[in-house]
């Protein structure tokens, strides 16, 4: 009676699917074959018999496979509403589709096979074992039928485990169910498995090409179960699977499945012992073969050569973790063979495989017992050699000058992609050549040596294909051959030299021989920026060696001082390179870094140092400001040495003389008033190409000012010796507790130039209200927008340019006036925090027209304004508000042109951004401290009471801004303020006064942040641990927390009622563990968890529970101190226990 409706719809359906299917449809036609399938799936009473009947062979693929989709939805959908009967039937049916429904293995199509496993998949996850108890044996008589079914079963057995195991797309009884069986039966499983395996390749050798295909499938299964399964079963039988695999790396057609599942085995964790067997892989056979495969395996088989490498990494790993563990492992025989197959792959043309071997060399190599065993000693002079070629910057995808280009272009979509991959290859290495020189410095340093010795007398080569800068001048370019030379020596060198200082004692130094490279170094003459930016690091790095030969110093020092002026053509009026730019910037550090860690020692030669300094600053040309400052925070360094307060304050005077001149001069009133500020820069002019000479030089010298003044307050101290800062006149008096109170020989000056400062501020902050930012030229107009490589940064993009976009409007320079005033509170101490009037002089200048500073200005503000106590109250209180307007961001929806929605992304990220800031801040300032107590007259540390304002309105500010922070769309600001803020803030006040309203406001905002964050386990951990701590604590006390709790939808009342009973009257109710009244309670507030767009609209599967496996039976409680029937309990101990 069913045929004819049946037959008809499938014929409706098989026009719909083709419609759907077919390129030449319209759209219309398309949506309304689609929504006939899907309503016919919903709603037809005889979803299954046209199902199979679409299913059956003589349809084609397409149709087919939607028949099959529509027998798996009937089993997602509606098999907890059919009778057994029918449940029985659809299973016999799909056994039958499995055994004859397909065609031969290497003509049916993979879709229809996974489409096959699907099906039967979700009828094990719903019936076996409970009502299915023989499905194991019927998937074991499927494959006697042929490879065909014998393949499909593979596929069944994994997706199976990978649903189970890996997804964990069911309910948790049903998991534990099937998980436990499979459990109970993985040593047949495991045996079939291999059984399977084993008949089938054997079958392949004889050329059987189905076999293959079932040999793959078998591999693929077992990789999905080696992952969990007991580790026993991998090494079982003599560790015959872990044999067989090894055999398999030689066969062509299943290497690469057999590496993969080696690789899952060797890559598993647990118990040491465990593990131990895994050992056997060093042994001579497995390694013949592991070898064997690597040498035989060309281009053509890249991925299958990157799976071995990975292999061999892992294999390291196992024993680096195994030997010296207390399992009783010894060092393999064949670890020699094995670390000489893992040079191979560190010496492999490809860059990739290279890299892939540095993480595992490392770990060789800082092992507390392997490092010591001579193959690896010998083993880190090879991989030194190795790293020679490696530290060299070749292989880019687009060139062809290297074997290494041809593997770059499987790995690498462009130079910038293979750009950024090198630079975090070259931190590997380093980090490795590090490690190995902890063991052999002096053979390191031997070959470092030879390295830079060889490079000196190299002539340069800039090579044919100079790029860009350089090539055309007879200059090197970033990717001549000297250039990456020198880079990748100097690398080398200096992780090798760092290295030496730290292990080999001072007698056995090669000083001789570093003195040597050094004056090789100091008389190699170049006028090649490139080259010489390399030259001035290994000068840096081998600077140690002058300390055991002082008279070298003058000569470095020259050395230095010649580079900070470095031209390539003198008296040049173009402007410089980046490349000349970086040698002077990098002359400039390498004084800075001498004097900061060698003060002591160029102490001596201060005057000389002094003397060249002046005469730089003679020729005001000569210099850029920055480099002045560089010289100047130097030059305070060493003046550190002095250790007396009356010399150094002197020198300091005389050092900041011209600073202090200008700073305070009638000149500087313009700093008073944004318009004539902007006028005095000549930020109000248009400018033409070389017009600017009067505003540049105002540009340039309130620049000198404001970096002088920070280099001072950030570099001038005390002794740090008290007895020496006392015998200098730096100790002013103590505290009432007996601690020193010192005096910064720099406070003098700063404290009179600190008006004109605050001054500047103010006028830096009112820049940004509209009726000045309306006074800038078009010249100046982008000068306070997010530069090109900082916007890239925020929206996470790599930045490509190789030049910094910046406007050189001297206004970049005013954000280091924050620096200068959070160092100063660091730095002066109580001359600082004394002055009259402070907080409000610091609230009307850094505080002041906060609401137009842009997000990215704020930022930066951030850090260094919390370092001013004084300000912590308006801060916190500022930025509350400044969020609440700025998230409003996050409810704008509207339809952009592609820049407006970039620029709507960075100002969302840096909305971001900035709040992330603002937590980091609030975690960071200690105002919780434990036994704190909150009143007026408590003073933060370092502070003056009187400077802050009540911190009971500071802590309230910071609770509000935490709990408002829960549902902000940030995930991991959510997380972490719900993990380590909130609780931590609220438990200071929950023995107070709390009115009812605040009290549910904190507990809403918990409930509001679970239904924004509640479908990301993270959060959701942080975020239910939260509630259930505030409810806990709370509960007992404010009965409107029930209120709260009554409002989530679907809660059930009931379950309330037994929480709430069990936590107000501990004593009368059945006490519950920790983990069940946590689960309880999540169920409790499941209802506020949301679900994100992609959940929200999907169809719910419901997979029922069947009767529990292994039900434990409940033991009858009773007090065994209580007399029992046979007396007391003197009775347990009788020699009869039958009564026990």
């Amino acid at each position: 009676v069913m045929g004819e409706p049946v037959s008809e719809m499938c014929d409706h359906l098989i026009k719909a699917v083709n419609v759907m299917m077919d390129a030449e449809s319209s759209q219309i036609y398309r949506l309304e074959a689609l929504k006939f399938c899907e309503e016919f799936k919903e709603k037809c009473p005889f979803c299954v018999p046209c199902g199979l009947q679409l299913a059956d062979k003589a349809q084609t693929a397409v149709v087919r496979h939607f028949g099959l989709q529509i027998l798996e939805h009937v089993i997602k959908f509606r098999w907890n509403n059919m009778p057994q009967q029918e449940k029985v039937q659809l299973k016999n049916c799909a056994m039958g589709l499995l055994s004859s429904g397909t065609y031969p293995i290497l003509e049916e199509e993979s879709h229809i096979k996974d489409v096959l496993a699907r099906i039967i998949v979700e009828m094990i996850k719903r019936e076996w074992p409970q009502h299915w108890p023989d499905m194991l044996k019927e998937m074991e008589a499927l494959t006697s039928v042929g490879e065909a079914q014998t393949e499909l079963v593979m596929m069944i057995l994994l997706r199976l485990a990978e649903d189970v195991i890996t997804f964990q797309t069911l309910p948790a009884q049903r998991r534990r169910d099937i998980q436990q069986t499979l459990t109970q039966n993985m040593e047949s499983i495991f045996s079939f498995l291999l059984t399977i395996l084993q008949l089938h390749v054997d079958e392949y050798r004889k050329l059987a090409k189905a076999h293959c295909r079932v040999g793959v499938a078998a591999l693929s299964t077992l990789a999905g179960y080696i992952d969990w399964v007991a580790l026993a079963h991998l090494t079982n039988d003599n560790c015959r699977l872990l044999e067989m695999l090894c055999l398999l790396l030689s066969e062509t057609e299943l290497q690469l499945e057999a590496a993969e599942c080696l690789l899952i085995a060797i890559s598993r964790k647990g118990k040491l012992d465990d593990r131990k067997p895994l050992m056997v892989l060093f042994d001579d056979v497995a390694m013949h073969y592991i070898l064997s495969a690597a040498q035989s395996a060309d281009g053509r088989h890249y991925i299958f050569l990157k799976r071995l490498c990975q292999v061999l990494c892992s294999l390291g790993s196992q024993l680096c973790f195994l030997v010296g563990s207390g399992v009783e492992v010894d060092v393999p025989a064949n670890l020699s063979k094995y670390t000489e197959a893992f040079l191979a792959f560190t010496t492999h043309p490809s860059q990739f495989l290279r890299s892939s071997t540095q993480i595992t060399w490392g770990t060789l190599f800082r092992h507390e017992i392997l490092s010591k065993d001579p193959v690896i000693i010998q083993m880190m002079i090879k991989y030194f050699r190795a790293t020679m070629t490696n530290l060299v910057k070749t292989g880019f995808p687009s060139r062809n000058d290297s074997p290494s280009c041809e593997y770059s272009r499987h790995d690498f979509d462009s130079d910038e992609d293979f750009n950024s991959f090198f630079n975090s290859f070259r931190a590997q290495q380093g980090e490795a050549v590090r490690n190995a020189c902890r063991v052999v410095p002096l053979e390191g340093f031997q070959i470092a040596a030879e390295w830079l010795q060889y490079q000196i007398s190299t002539p340069i080569d800039i090579g044919t294909t100079g790029s860009g800068k350089g090539g055309s001048c007879g200059l090197c370019s970033i990717l001549s051959p000297s250039a990456v030379q020198w880079d990748a020596m100097t690398f080398f060198t200096e992780s090798v030299v760092g290295q030496l200082f730290k292990n080999v004692e001072v007698e056995k130094l090669p000083v001789d021989q570093g003195i040597e490279l050094l004056q090789a170094v100091l008389n190699y003459n170049t006028q090649d920026p490139l080259i010489l930016s390399c030259v001035l690091t290994n000068l840096s790095s081998l600077f140690p060696f002058v300390t055991h030969r002082p008279h070298f110093l003058p000569q470095v020092l020259y050395k230095l001082f010649a580079s900070i002026t470095f031209e390539v053509v003198e008296e040049s009026k173009a402007p410089r390179t980046r490349a000349v730019k970086n040698v002077r910037r990098h002359a400039c550090s390498s004084i800075i870094k001498m004097s900061r860690d060698y003060p002591w020692f160029i102490l001596p030669c201060f005057d000389i140092l002094y003397n060249q300094v002046k005469k730089l600053f003679s020729n005001e040309a000569l210099l850029t400001q920055m480099e002045k400052c560089a010289l100047i925070e130097a030059l305070v360094l060493i003046s550190n040495q002095f250790k007396d307060y009356t010399k150094q304050k002197a020198f300091l005077e005389e050092l900041m003389a011209t600073v202090a001149a200008r700073w305070t001069s009638d000149e500087m009133r313009v700093l008073l008033e944004p318009a004539l500020f902007l006028a005095f820069l000549g930020a109000d002019q248009l400018m033409a190409e070389g017009t600017d000479h009067t505003t540049g030089i105002n540009r340039s010298r309130l620049s000198f000012c404001v970096y002088t003044i920070l280099g001072v307050v950030k570099r001038a101290r005390w002794p740090a010796d008290l007895e020496e800062a006392k015998a200098g006149g730096f100790v002013a008096g103590y505290t009432p507790s007996g601690a020193p109170i010192y005096r910064n020989p720099c406070t003098p000056q700063v404290l009179a130039l600190l008006p004109n400062l605050l001054a500047l501020i103010r006028t830096h902050n009112n820049l940004f209200l509209p009726e000045n930012m309306c006074r800038l030229s078009e010249t100046f107009s982008r000068a306070y927008e997010v530069i090109e490589v900082e916007r890239k940064v925020v929206l996470g993009k790599r930045n490509h340019t190789d030049s910094l976009v910046l406007y050189s409007t001297g206004l970049e320079t005013l954000y280091h006036n924050y620096h200068i005033l959070g160092n100063a509170g660091l730095s002066l101490h109580q001359d600082f925090y004394t002055i009259e009037g402070l907080a409000e002089q610091i609230v009307g200048s850094a505080l002041i027209s906060l609401d137009n500073v842009p997000d990215h200005r704020l930022r930066p503000m951030l850090h260094i304004l919390l370092l001013l106590c004084p300000l912590l109250g308006p801060l916190f209180a500022y930025m509350l508000q400044v969020r609440a307007h700025t998230s409003l961001l996050d409810d704008e929806d509207e339809a952009c042109e592609e820049n407006q929605v970039t620029q709507e992304m960075l100002e969302e990220q840096l909305v971001r951004l900035v709040t992330r800031e603002v937590l980091d801040l609030l975690s960071k300032s200690r105002l919780w401290d434990k036994g704190r107590e909150w009143d007026v007259g408590t003073s933060t540390p370092g502070s003056v009471t009187e400077l802050s304002l009540p911190l009971q309105d500071i802590y309230m500010t910071l609770l509000t801004i935490s709990f408002t922070s829960l549902s902000w769309k940030d995930t991991s600001n959510c997380h972490r303020t719900a993990s380590m803020v909130c609780w931590t803030l609220l438990r200071q006040v929950v023995g107070g006064n709390l009115l009812p309203e605040a009290v549910t406001w904190f507990y809403a905002s918990v409930l509001k942040g679970l239904q924004m964050h509640g479908q990301h386990e993270v959060c959701n951990s942080a975020l239910t641990q939260l509630a259930l701590i505030i409810y806990d604590n709370l509960r007992p006390r404010y009965m409107e927390l029930r209120s709260v709790m009554t409002q989530i939808p679907s809660i059930n009342l009931e379950a309330l009622d037994q929480y709430d009973q069990r936590l107000l009257e501990p004593s009368s109710a059945q006490k519950v563990g920790e983990k069940k009244r946590k689960d309880q309670f999540k169920k409790l507030i499941a209802g506020t968890v949301g679900k994100d767009l992609g959940q929200q609209f999907k169809k719910e599967v419901h997979i029922r529970n069947l009767p529990s496996l292994f039900k434990k039976p409940k033991l009858e409680k009773r007090d065994i101190v209580e007399p029992s029937e046979t007396g007391s309990l003197a009775a347990l101990f009788s020699p009869t226990q039958d009564n026990i």
